[in-house]
């Protein structure tokens, strides 16, 4: 388990290592069904990820697990319930100045690539193909940039899927190697997705010349689904 950092990062600077080991010990718990160090996992998440202040993290995390043990039950479980929990979350994120996004959007778009995952996961037609779509769409709404930027970080968690879905099938055994190969395609999402964001600001900065700000950054909610 990662501990989260005692400063606190801005949106332009998420630590992807931090962000890519948490997200894997969220995933792990999450499928264990130890809420407890999912709670963990998710405050490193928030804090490392997104820079919020300490209450706001601890809150933002208490979202995010409710917003997962919603939508854990298969197949009963509570999408609409799980949406909600996720727009307090991003209302949260976009209050402290992160973002100018609709919390709404964000949380619709998020709990969309959840069911998508689900969907691949039975075997029902749905592809990774489709999956990276899906995860693609939240990181360009979040972030405010074009989908190609943003779909090789998609495409790499997509693949920590993979690895993760054939973690759960072997058992969930935190001794198998396939975590260790699930969090280092994590941490390289996540650095990728720093690149896009780092590309992106430099960009506009150039465009805006001296005066000039850059655009919205920082980095996705890494949920598990």
């Amino acid at each position: 388990m990662t501990v989260a950092s005692t400063t606190r990062p801005g949106p332009l600077t998420f630590d992807p290592v931090a962000v890519g080991r948490a997200e894997c010990a969220a995933w792990a718990a999450y499928y264990r069904r130890e809420w407890v160090p999912f709670l963990r996992a998710a405050v490193t998440m928030v804090r490392a990820g997104f820079g919020l202040p300490w209450r706001q993290t601890v809150l933002g995390a208490w979202h995010v697990l409710r917003a997962n043990q919603l939508w854990a039950p298969f197949p009963a479980n509570d999408p609409d319930g799980a949406r909600a929990a996720m727009r307090r979350f991003y209302e949260l994120v976009v209050r402290v100045g992160w973002g100018g996004f609709d919390p709404a959007r964000a949380a619709v778009l998020e709990v969309q690539w959840w069911r998508v995952h689900r969907e691949h996961q039975h075997d029902t037609g749905v592809t990774e193909a489709h999956l990276v779509d899906a995860l693609t769409a939240l990181y360009a709404y979040v972030y405010g940039l074009p989908a190609s930027a943003v779909r090789p970080a998609a495409a790499l968690r997509v693949q920590a899927m993979d690895v993760s879905d054939r973690w759960v099938a072997a058992g969930c055994a935190l001794d198998d190697p396939l975590l260790a190969r699930e969090r280092r395609l994590l941490v390289a999402s996540f650095s990728a997705l720093r690149d896009a964001v780092d590309r992106h600001s430099a960009e506009a900065t150039r465009t805006a010349g001296p005066a000039g700000t850059a655009g919205p950054a920082g980095t996705a909610g890494p949920i598990s689904s």
